[in-house]
């Protein structure tokens, strides 16, 4: 099979290759380089909060983020419908995942079936704001935490820049995590961020970030001195060059979030008119980066049988996500089984996600379209 629209591609120009050059051509702070902080600072800015630290990966990220807010011997609600790393860090922690449905609008957390799983055990919530996409419950589930005194932590890996009424996803729960993985709308390869206005929480990661080692004045690769390590931790650290390049991204955050929803909504325009296809959902005062397009079929059947289709016109899909309450760690570590969450279960078995980037053409744009018609035709 030849591949004509690949899932994705990462954007791209001579700014990011000079970015890394520089650094590599310096020959010295390949790690510690003043451009982690800088790149820390653009994004808290961006976002609107006090701290942002960053990581190798935002699996790392999430992962010391629910460390250093304290989550070892608690239940964790999570939704099934995202990516392993949700659960498997909240394990990493110490933590009981409790898996809950996610509401079928915009695929994020469901406020009515949370409400159901809080018990005297939970310490915090985890939402996530699916593919670029604010939560339908976002606003609501933080008032949940709050009236019930947990934590609300926003897992929003793919939702760089996205806002509800102009305050940024990432700013309505205590702390959150960002991806900067190869396909998400600001993309180092890999890469995550933890932001919050909570300076506990921040200093306690900063420790957990690099091997409990107390900073001092100077970084360490310049100073003469010996630091104290005052707990254990780990090397989640991010290397400079990712840092630069996330900085090169990050000046094109706009353009490439412009290019996102206009593709999005080329695409919108001819799918809404095929009757056995969803379309995503945008709400009022709710605004999406697109990180990805995902589409809701209406049935599993004719979800595989697309994609089947599509794949054979060289055309690559993803389901995002499969039920992870249904993987075998969280079968065998929890019980977990099929028909534990209907609504999940059923909604992981109707989505695909439509190759969607920035540098994507309208030829590419029209052959997708042209593809999927012939399908239902």
């Amino acid at each position: 099979m030849t591949i004509k629209i690949p899932l994705f591609k990462t954007h791209w120009d001579q700014q990011d290759i000079d970015a890394v050059t520089n650094i590599i051509k310096r020959g010295t702070y390949w790690a510690v380089g003043s451009e982690i902080e800088e790149f820390e600072k653009k994004i808290s800015d961006y976002v609107g909060t006090k701290y942002a630290l960053a990581f190798n990966s935002g699996t790392s990220a999430l992962h010391v983020l629910l460390l250093a807010h304290g989550i070892e011997g608690s239940e964790v609600i999570v939704p099934s419908f995202t990516f392993i790393a949700t659960s498997n860090a909240v394990i990493l922690a110490g933590g009981k995942p409790v898996f809950a449905e996610s509401e079928t609008s915009t695929f994020g957390l469901d406020v009515n079936d949370v409400k159901k799983k809080i018990t005297k055990n939970t310490k915090a919530i985890i939402t996530i704001q699916y593919g670029g996409f604010p939560g339908k419950d976002t606003i609501e589930l933080r008032k949940i935490a709050d009236e019930n005194n947990i934590l609300f932590i926003e897992d929003s890996a793919e939702s760089l820049g996205s806002h509800i009424n102009e305050k940024k996803i990432g700013t309505f729960g205590h702390s959150a995590i960002f991806s900067f993985c190869q396909n998400k709308v600001l993309a180092t390869g890999e890469g995550g961020m933890i932001i919050t206005d909570d300076e506990v929480v921040y200093q306690k990661a900063k420790l957990l970030r690099s091997h409990g080692r107390v900073e001092l004045a100077e970084d360490y690769f310049s100073s003469t001195k010996d630091n104290d390590y005052i707990q254990a931790g780990f090397n989640f650290r991010m290397p400079t060059m990712i840092a630069a390049l996330g900085l090169s991204q990050f000046n094109k955050i706009e353009e490439v979030i412009t290019l996102r929803r206009k593709h999005s909504h080329y695409l919108s325009q001819s799918l809404s008119k095929i009757k056995e296809i969803r379309i995503p959902v945008e709400l009022p005062g709710h605004f999406q980066v697109y990180q990805m397009y995902t589409i809701k079929l209406q049935d599993k059947e004719t979800r595989d049988a697309l994609q089947n289709h599509l794949k054979e016109s060289g055309i690559i899909t993803k389901v995002y996500f499969m039920p992870i309450h249904l993987k075998t760690i969280n079968i065998k570590k929890y019980g977990c089984k099929l028909g534990d969450l209907p609504i999940t279960e059923n909604l992981s078995d109707c989505v695909l996600t439509l190759p969607l980037y920035p540098d994507m053409s309208i030829d590419q744009l029209d052959y997708m379209i042209a593809s999927i018609n012939k399908f239902f035709k």
